[in-house]
């Protein structure tokens, strides 16, 4: 076997180093901010104005809560905003011209035993004069779907509910039900929706970014819509609004979960917290991992403090905030722990 050169040697360590400058310039210091003032699972976060906006919440009895805060960087400081229009869970959000967009999600059954009812309601939040419009409803009922913008307009992808052509109003973990593939988009200048190529993974409960006008979907839940009785996908796939077409799979995400806070900047997007379920464990995830579309590769950065999923979580500026969210995984009506705990990721590049 040849032994490398000196020269060969040097060239190695230098690479090496580059990439470690480079892996460096991007991952800096975790920080402790003001603690959320209404602790909560399934909260969702999403930054307009350059403050952070989290909605949801899901109550015991799976009640959803409804609320809605603003954080302010500059002050550190929470505020309580009027109330989504409906309260549902599992919603996909979305920012564009600094409205904020709620499609989808979960509501409770009027009567009878709790269960998860999907929706087709979408709505415009202004967070300046904190006013709410309905706006036209989706095609497929459905929660727990990903919403991105590209041009103007926003995909609403994946979800989970019912079978088609099945008599089931709501979706419960003892009743069937499945994840969906759906891709539908709306244009707000005309509060219209059209049906867009089918997503190849149906899932649930994933993550997704936008990065040179390509969606990717990441991750997720596969199956059902309770980690209970779903599989989680490590799985990323891009979609190409322009063309209408999805792409060949990319490098999976290094820890397959679901139930994940995520958010975009410069280039890459980031995945933190989640949850995972097998026949002898439950168990949350600190994990945060970043994908880059330009090489198509994974890098790990620093762990939260507390592992959580259920969290909210987006970018304001060139932090990560990261808010509230659940300990225990999938926990019964006694094992919720629900945590205030907000802490921000700062990346230097």
């Amino acid at each position: 076997m040849s032994v490398p050169s000196h020269a060969a040697r040097a060239a190695l360590a230098a690479m090496l180093a580059v990439l470690m400058l480079s892996s460096s310039a991007y991952a800096q210091k975790w920080s402790k901010l003001a603690p959320f003032p209404q602790p909560a699972e399934e909260v969702y976060g999403i930054s307009a104005g350059g403050k952070l906006y989290v909605l949801g919440g899901l109550a015991p009895g799976w009640t959803p809560q409804g609320m809605v805060y603003e954080y302010d960087p500059a002050s550190d400081a929470w505020t309580k905003k009027k109330n989504m229009a409906l309260s549902s869970h599992h919603v996909a959000l979305a920012e564009l011209n600094g409205k904020i967009y709620v499609m989808g999600g979960f509501t409770k059954p009027e009567k009878g035993p709790s269960a998860w009812v999907p929706i087709d309601n979408a709505w415009e939040y202004d967070p300046v004069k904190d006013t709410w419009k309905a706006l036209a409803p989706m095609p497929t009922k459905r929660g727990s779907p990903v919403a991105a913008v590209v041009n103007g307009k926003i995909y609403v992808i994946g979800g989970a509910g019912v079978h088609p052509g099945s008599k089931e109003t709501s979706i419960h973990p003892a009743r069937p039900h499945r994840a969906l593939d759906t891709n539908e988009v709306y244009d707000p200048k005309t509060n219209t929706w059209e049906k867009r190529s089918t997503m190849p993974t149906a899932r649930n409960h994933a993550a997704v970014g936008v990065v040179n006008n390509k969606i990717y979907v990441i991750g997720g839940r596969l199956c059902a819509g309770f980690i209970t009785r779903a599989s989680n996908t490590d799985i990323v796939e891009e979609y190409d609004p322009a063309t209408d077409q999805w792409g060949a799979l990319k490098a999976p995400m290094p820890t397959a979960r679901s139930a994940v806070a995520w958010g975009t900047h410069g280039g890459r997007i980031y995945v933190a917290g989640g949850e995972s379920r097998t026949s002898t464990m439950s168990a949350t995830f600190r994990k945060v991992e970043a994908y880059e579309p330009a090489s198509n590769t994974w890098h790990t950065l620093p762990p939260m403090e507390f592992a959580r999923h259920g969290l909210a979580g987006d970018f304001v500026g060139n932090r990560l905030h990261l808010v509230s969210g659940d300990i225990q995984s999938g926990g019964g009506p006694s094992a919720h722990i629900e945590t205030e705990v907000h802490e921000a990721l700062e990346i230097g590049k």
